[in-house]
C-alpha cells in the first residue's frame, strides 16, 4: 500500500488487518504489522504514588467556567486537531498534514477521540482568571470495542499521564476490550503495557470488530 493516498476507508481496512501507517523521511507513508503488540489492560494503567497525588486534583468536564484550582482538566473530543498538532515532534516526526487532514475527517465521522489535558497558568499576584491552556493529550480509533491509541504529548509534567489514564478509564466504560499501543517501549512498560504476539492480537481483534461501542458508530 506505500504511495496510497490515504483515506478512512484504507485506515479503517488496515487497522482491521492490525496494520497502521507512519510517514517516512521521504513523506512516503510507509505500513506496519509488528510481530509483538503492545497493549494495555483494559482495567487501567499503573498508577505510582506520585500520579496518584496528581489524579487526585484531575477534574473532568468543560473547558470554560469560573477560575479553577490547581490541578488538570480533563475533556473529550474538544480539541481533536489540536491534540493531533500537540503531537508533532521536531525530530522523527511520522505525523503528516495529510494525517492530521484525513484523522480529522475520521473524528468528524466518528471513530477517532482524543482526550484533553489542560491547566490553568497560576498567577499567585493577581485574582484574575485566566483561560486554560492545552498541555497533553492522546488521540486514537476506535474499531468496535479496539481503541487504538496513536500518540500523545504533555507539555507540563504528568499531562500526557494523566491523558492516557483517563482514556484508558473512559474506554473501559464505554465497553472496549482492547486497548492497543501498537509497540512496546520502556515508558509504556512503566505504567503498566505488556506485549502478546500477533496472532493472539488478531484473535482478539477479530471478536472486538464484531462488537460495537457508542465511539464506533459503524
Amino acid at each position: 500500500m506505500r504511495g496510497e493516498e490515504l483515506t478512512p476507508w484504507l485506515i479503517r481496512y488496515a487497522y482491521s488487518q492490525a496494520a497502521f501507517p507512519m510517514t517516512m523521511e521521504d513523506g512516503q507513508v510507509e505500513w506496519f504489522q509488528p510481530h509483538r503488540r503492545a497493549l494495555f489492560p483494559i482495567s487501567g494503567i499503573h498508577v505510582s504514588k506520585s500520579l496518584g497525588k496528581v489524579l487526585r486534583k484531575v477534574r473532568m468536564g468543560a473547558t470554560s467556567g469560573p477560575q479553577l484550582p490547581a490541578g488538570f482538566r480533563v475533556t473529550f473530543d474538544a480539541a481533536f486537531e489540536q491534540v493531533m498538532r500537540g503531537c508533532l515532534r521536531p525530530d522523527e516526526n511520522w505525523i503528516s498534514e495529510e494525517f492530521i487532514r484525513v484523522y480529522t475527517q475520521i473524528h468528524h465521522e466518528g471513530w477517532a477521540h482524543s482526550v484533553e489535558v489542560w491547566s490553568t497558568p497560576q498567577y499567585p499576584d493577581t485574582p484574575i482568571p485566566r483561560p486554560l491552556a492545552l498541555v497533553g493529550g492522546l488521540y486514537g480509533l476506535a474499531l468496535g470495542s479496539c481503541f487504538c491509541a496513536e500518540s500523545m504529548f504533555h507539555r507540563e509534567t504528568d499531562a500526557s499521564k494523566v491523558a492516557l489514564w483517563a482514556m484508558v478509564e473512559r474506554c473501559r466504560a464505554l465497553g472496549f476490550t482492547i486497548f492497543d499501543a501498537q509497540i512496546m517501549n520502556p515508558h509504556l512498560a512503566s505504567l503498566g503495557a505488556y506485549e502478546i504476539p500477533h496472532e493472539e492480537y488478531m484473535a482478539m481483534l477479530e471478536q472486538a470488530l464484531r462488537m460495537q461501542t457508542p465511539w464506533d458508530p459503524a
